[in-house]
């Protein structure tokens, strides 16, 4: 099994930064993909953003040249820093990790951009 935290959350004005942080526990190893989903109220979840282990990205167009994803596969951590922010990335931030054929998730964390 694979537990998965995440930290970083928070208010933030409009145009500001956030650094999300997901750490993993138990079985890290094997992890192939990570990456981070969201969901604003209302709406159904979306991605966000993907790592592969050798660290190849993919993003959600409307956060490309604003949002960066990175891991650290010793640690088994993925991170997303997010530059300048709008209201509409106003939702809850879930990271996920694929090993072994099955998807873990996090629990979510609250990410409010007031403008």
């Amino acid at each position: 099994q694979v537990q998965l935290v995440e930290s970083g959350g928070g208010l933030v004005q409009a145009g500001g930064s956030l650094r999300l942080s997901c750490a993993a526990s138990g079985y890290t190893s094997s992890i192939r993909d990570m990456g981070w989903y969201r969901q604003a109220p209302g709406s159904q979840r979306e991605f966000v953003a993907r790592i592969s282990r050798p660290g190849a990205t993919t993003y959600t167009d409307s956060v490309k040249d604003r949002f960066t994803i990175s891991r650290d596969n010793a640690k088994g951590t993925v991170a997303l820093q997010m530059n300048s922010l709008k209201s509409e990335s106003t939702a809850v931030y879930y990271c996920y990790m694929d090993r072994n054929g099955r998807t873990f998730w996090g629990q979510g964390t609250q990410v409010t951009v007031s403008s």
